[in-house]
C-alpha cells in the first residue's frame, strides 16, 4: 500500500487489518531502526550532528524532516542510512508472518514505494488516493506547518496522480471515512479472492 503524506494510508491500513489482514508499516519500521543507540541513529547524529535529537536523545523527526526536504544530498544520505535497515526489518517480519500463518494476507505500508523503485516485490499495488489540493490542506494541518513547507514535502514524492497509473487498486479518501471503509470492505473480498487462486 502507498499513495502521499498525510493521504490516509494509517487509516486504510487499520481497516484492513481489523478485516483480517497483517500488516507491516515503513514508517514505524522506520522509527524503529533510528532509536537511540541503534547503528542507523548513531550514523545519522555523525552526519547531520546533535541538532537533530531532542532532550531524550531521540531523533527530532520535524526538524530532520525539514534539513532532508531543502537538500536533495542530504535527504539521499538519511535514506542510505536508513533504508537497507528498513528492509531487512520488512524481511524479517514477512518471514515470521508467513510461518506463523502461511495462508497470511500481508499488507505492507510503503509511502516511498515508487520512488524508492520497490513495488517489484509485491503481488499487488494499492493506492490510498487523495488530491493533491487535499493532501496540502491536511498535511498544514496534522503537522502545523505552512504551506510552503508542505509544498517542499510534497515536491520530495512522486505526484499523487502519476501513482495512480502504477496502482492495481484505488482507495479514494477524498470523502467520508464511511465511503472509504465501504471501498476497504469490498477490496478486502477481492483480495482474499486473489489470494484462494494464488494459493491453488
Amino acid at each position: 500500500m502507498t499513495g502521499g503524506i498525510a493521504g490516509g494510508k494509517t487509516t486504510v491500513a487499520n481497516m484492513l487489518k481489523e478485516l483480517g489482514a497483517h500488516l507491516i508499516d515503513f514508517d514505524v519500521l522506520a522509527r524503529q531502526v533510528v532509536e537511540p543507540g541503534k547503528p542507523a541513529w548513531k550514523e545519522i547524529v555523525d552526519y547531520f550532528g546533535k541538532q537533530v535529537l531532542n532532550e531524550d536523545n531521540s531523533l527530532d523527526r520535524k526538524r530532520l524532516s525539514t534539513i532532508v526536504f531543502q537538500e536533495f544530498q542530504k535527504r539521499k544520505k538519511l535514506e542510505n542510512i536508513t533504508h537497507p535497515r528498513i528492509y531487512e526489518a520488512f524481511e524479517r517480519q514477512a518471514i515470521e508472518i508467513e510461518a506463523k500463518c502461511p495462508r497470511a494476507i500481508i499488507q505492507v505500508v510503503v509511502p516511498l514505494l515508487f520512488e524508492v523503485k520497490m513495488q517489484d516485490l509485491f503481488h499487488k499495488i494499492l493506492l490510498v488516493y487523495l488530491p493533491s489540493e487535499k493532501q496540502t490542506e491536511r498535511l498544514c494541518e496534522r503537522d502545523g506547518i505552512s504551506r510552503r513547507e508542505a509544498a517542499n514535502i510534497l515536491q520530495a514524492q512522486l505526484p499523487i496522480d502519476e501513482k495512480v497509473k502504477y496502482a492495481d487498486f484505488i482507495i479514494n479518501n477524498a470523502n467520508s471515512l464511511e465511503e472509504t471503509r465501504e471501498q476497504v470492505e469490498k477490496l478486502w473480498e477481492s483480495l482474499k479472492i486473489l489470494q484462494r487462486n494464488r494459493l491453488t
